[in-house]
C-alpha cells in the first residue's frame, strides 16, 4: 500500500473510532452529567465545551514533543477509551472515560493536522464508513454491544487503527521524509496553484473538520435520520404528518453515501463547483432546519452533496516554498518531519478550532430545547461558514481517488448500505396473540431516549420492562429517532422490531423527536394536533390513533408527553389534549396515556378528569413513577372514557429509564 493510501486509511478509522466515542460523550453529559435536564443548561454546556477548549493546548504540546509520539501516546488512549467504554457498568465512570476518550481523539487529531496537509480523503472516507457501520448495527452502537461479536469488532477496529498508526511511525524515516520534500517542493515550483496553496498550507481543510462531523452526524450521513425520513413518504390521507414503517426500502441511503462520495472525489468546473455544492450544502440546511418531516428526505440529499463537493473544493495541494518545504512531504499523506513548522502549527490550531465550532454548534442547537429559542439558524450558519471557507480556499488538489478505485468504493459502501437496509427491514403488522374478548392489555412508558439511569443504551432492559407486561398496545413518550446529542439512534425502529409491533410516530420538538404508538392491531387512522408551548420548551403534541380490534371494533388511543412551563403546571396543554381526545375518539371507545407531568389532585390532572374521563389507575393509587430508582411522583397516567373497564394495574420496577412504565388491562364495552 503508497505511504499516502495507509494515511488515509489512518485517518480514516481514527475519524470513525472518534466518532463512536462522540455517540457516547453526547448522551452522557445529558444523561450522566446533567441528570437528564436537572442540571442548568448553561453549565451543562460549559462542562461539554470546556474539553474542546482545553484541547486548544494540544498544538503547542505537539511543537514541543513532535506529532509523531504524541500522535502515537494520543491513539493510544482513544483507542483504549473507547474499548474502555464497552466494558463499562456505565454511570461517572461511563462519563469519565468518555471524556478521556474525546480529549485524546483532539489531542491525536492536533498530531495528525501538524503532519498531514490533506485531511479530506481520509475525514470523507471515515464519515462514509463509520455511517455505512452504523446503518448495518441498526443504528445501535457497537459500543453498546457486549458478547463476543460485539468484542471481537471493537478489538478488531482498534487493533486496525493501532496498527495503521504504528505502521505510519515506523515507515517515515527523516531521509525518506527529506527526499520526498524537495522532490515535491522542486516539482512545485513551477506551479502557481501550488504557491497560491502555500498561503494556506492545508488548514481550511483542517478547519472544516469539526463542521463536516456535526453536519454527517446529525443530517447527511445520519442511518437513523435516514429511516426517520423514510418513515414519513409511505403515509397517507389518513396519517397525515406521521410515520410509518415503510412498506419497502427505499433508496435514499445508498443514495446519500453515493452522492456525498462522489461530490468529494470529483472535480466539476471549479467556476461551477464554488457555486453549485455551496448553494445545495445550505439549501439542504435550511430544509432541515424548517423543522417539516416530509422535507427531510430532500434535505439529506442535498447536504450529503453539498458537504462533500465543499470538502473537494477545500481539498487542497500542499503548501511549499523555502519556509516551510518539510511539509512537502505530507502533501500525499506524509508523516513526520513538518511537524514543528508555522504551516503545522496552523493545521493543528485549525483542526482544534474546528472541532470547537462542533462544540459551540452543537450545544446552540440543543440547548434550545431546555432555553426555548429557535435554533434553525445553526445548522444554517453552520452550512454558511463550511462553504465560505471552502470557496475561499487555495485550488484543490487532484482527487485521492480517481477512476476504477472511486468506482469500486463508493458502489462497495453503496451495496453496503443497501444490505443494511435488507437486514433491519422494518417490522410489519404482526398476527396478534390471542385474547379475551374486548380485553386490552397497554403499557405506557416514558423511554428517555432509550437510556437508562446507568447512562447507557438500555435497549434490552426496555424490551423486558415492556415485554413483562404482555402488551397489546403500547404507547411510548421521549422517542428519538435520530438526535445526534443522543447518539444518532432510531430508538423507535431498534424497539418495534425488538417488540416485534409496528408503529406510528408523531413529531413534536421537530421532525425525530416525539411519541408514538406500537400495537399489534391494525392502525386505520391516526392525526397529531401540536399544543400550545405556554413558555416550555420542547414541544409538544397529542397524538390519536384508532386501532381496529377485529369485528368493527375500535379503540381510540391518544399518546402525548405534557411539558408543563417552568414553575408551573401543564393546565393549559392538558386542556387542549382533553378537548382533542374527546373531538377525535367522537364517542368510541377512549384510552389517553402518557407522562402528564401533573399529578393527582393537580389542577392539569382535574382537566382529564372534568372532561369525563376516568383515571384508570385509581384502583392502585398511591403508584408512583419517576424517578424510576426512587419512585415518588406519580406522573405517568392513563385515563379512559366512561364504559371502559380496567384491571391489572401494574408499574414494573426497572432502571432502564428514568420513569416506570405503567399497564393495565382494559375491558372494552
Amino acid at each position: 500500500m503508497r505511504h499516502r493510501h495507509r494515511t488515509t486509511a489512518a485517518f480514516a478509522l481514527g475519524v470513525v473510532l472518534l466518532l463512536d466515542v462522540l455517540r457516547v460523550w453526547l448522551p452522557s453529559i445529558i444523561t450522566i452529567f446533567g441528570q437528564a435536564a436537572t442540571t442548568p443548561a448553561e453549565l451543562l454546556g460549559a462542562f461539554a465545551v470546556g474539553w474542546f477548549v482545553l484541547a486548544l493546548a494540544a498544538p503547542a504540546l505537539v511543537r514541543r514533543l513532535g506529532a509523531r509520539p504524541v500522535g502515537l501516546f494520543a491513539a493510544g488512549a482513544l483507542a483504549g477509551a473507547r474499548l474502555a467504554l464497552t466494558a463499562a457498568p456505565g454511570g461517572r465512570l461511563q462519563l469519565w472515560l468518555a471524556c478521556a476518550g474525546l480529549l485524546a481523539g483532539l489531542v491525536w487529531l492536533a498530531a495528525t493536522a501538524a503532519a498531514v496537509t490533506r485531511p479530506v480523503p481520509g475525514l470523507a472516507l471515515g464519515l462514509a464508513a463509520n455511517a455505512v457501520g452504523h446503518a448495518l448495527l441498526g443504528t445501535e452502537d457497537l459500543v453498546w454491544r457486549g458478547g463476543w461479536p460485539g468484542w471481537t469488532l471493537s478489538v478488531l477496529l482498534a487493533g486496525a487503527f493501532l496498527a495503521t498508526q504504528a505502521g505510519l511511525a515506523a515507515g517515515t524515516s527523516a531521509p525518506a521524509q527529506a527526499r520526498a520534500a524537495a522532490g515535491a517542493w522542486l516539482a512545485g515550483q513551477g506551479r502557481s496553484a501550488a504557491g497560491a496553496a502555500g498561503r494556506s498550507g492545508g488548514a481550511p481543510a483542517w478547519l472544516l473538520v469539526g463542521p463536516a462531523v456535526l453536519i454527517a452526524g446529525q443530517l447527511a450521513l445520519s442511518p437513523a435520520l435516514w429511516t426517520a425520513a423514510t418513515s414519513y413518504r409511505h403515509g397517507s390521507p389518513d396519517f397525515p404528518g406521521l410515520g410509518l414503517p415503510p412498506q419497502h426500502v427505499p433508496a435514499l441511503p445508498e443514495l446519500a453515501v453515493g452522492l456525498f462520495l462522489v461530490a468529494t472525489f470529483t472535480r466539476p468546473p471549479r467556476w461551477l463547483a464554488r457555486w453549485l455544492w455551496p448553494a445545495a450544502l445550505v439549501a439542504g440546511a435550511a430544509l432541515f432546519a424548517a423543522d417539516r418531516a416530509g422535507w427531510l428526505a430532500p434535505a439529506i440529499l442535498l447536504t450529503a452533496a453539498g458537504l462533500g463537493g465543499c470538502l473537494a473544493l477545500a481539498d487542497a495541494v500542499p503548501e511549499t516554498g523555502a519556509a516551510s518545504r518539510a511539509d512537502v512531504g505530507a502533501a500525499d499523506g506524509g508523516t513526520g518531519a513538518g511537524d514543528r513548522s508555522p504551516g503545522a502549527g496552523r493545521r493543528g490550531y485549525a483542526a482544534v478550532g474546528g472541532m470547537l465550532a462542533f462544540a459551540v454548534a452543537s450545544v446552540a442547537y440543543y440547548a434550545a430545547y431546555d432555553l426555548g429559542y429557535p435554533n434553525g439558524a445553526v445548522p444554517v450558519g453552520l452550512a454558511l461558514l463550511v462553504g465560505v471557507v471552502a470557496v475561499a480556499g487555495p485550488p484543490a488538489a487532484a482527487p485521492a481517488l480517481r477512476g476504477a478505485a472511486l468506482a469500486w468504493t463508493t458502489i462497495g459502501l453503496m451495496l453496503l448500505t443497501a444490505l443494511a437496509g435488507g437486514i433491519h427491514r422494518p417490522v410489519r403488522a404482526t398476527e396478534r396473540r390471542d385474547v379475551a374478548p374486548g380485553d386490552v392489555r397497554l403499557v405506557a412508558y416514558n423511554i428517555r431516549m432509550g437510556f437508562g439511569l446507568d447512562g447507557r443504551l438500555d435497549l434490552a432492559g426496555l424490551t423486558r420492562a415492556i415485554e413483562g407486561s404482555r402488551p397489546d398496545v403500547v404507547v411510548l413518550s421521549e422517542v428519538d429517532r435520530g438526535w445526534l446529542l443522543n447518539g444518532g439512534h432510531d430508538t423507535l425502529a431498534l424497539l418495534a422490531r425488538r417488540l416485534h409491533l409496528p408503529y406510528v410516530f408523531a413529531p413534536a420538538a421537530d421532525p425525530v423527536w416525539g411519541d408514538a404508538v406500537l400495537s399489534r392491531f391494525p392502525p386505520r387512522a391516526a392525526e397529531s394536533w401540536p399544543l400550545p408551548a405556554v413558555g416550555a420548551p420542547t414541544g409538544a403534541q397529542a397524538l390519536g390513533v384508532t386501532l381496529d380490534l377485529g369485528g368493527g371494533v375500535p379503540l381510540v388511543v391518544v399518546a402525548t408527553h405534557l411539558q408543563p412551563p417552568p414553575g408551573q403546571g401543564p393546565v393549559t396543554q392538558a386542556r387542549a389534549v382533553a378537548a382533542f381526545a374527546t373531538r377525535y375518539a367522537a364517542g368510541r371507545p377512549l384510552v389517553l396515556a402518557g407522562d402528564l407531568n401533573t399529578q393527582p389532585g393537580d389542577p392539569a390532572f382535574a382537566e382529564f378528569t372534568g372532561a369525563g374521563l376516568a383515571d384508570a389507575l385509581a384502583p392502585a393509587r398511591p403508584l408512583p413513577t419517576s424517578p424510576a430508582d426512587d419512585p415518588r411522583e406519580q406522573i405517568d397516567h392513563v385515563f379512559v372514557s366512561p364504559g371502559v373497564r380496567t384491571a391489572g394495574v401494574a408499574a414494573p420496577r426497572t432502571t432502564a429509564s428514568d420513569h416506570l412504565p405503567v399497564a393495565v388491562t382494559l375491558t372494552l364495552p
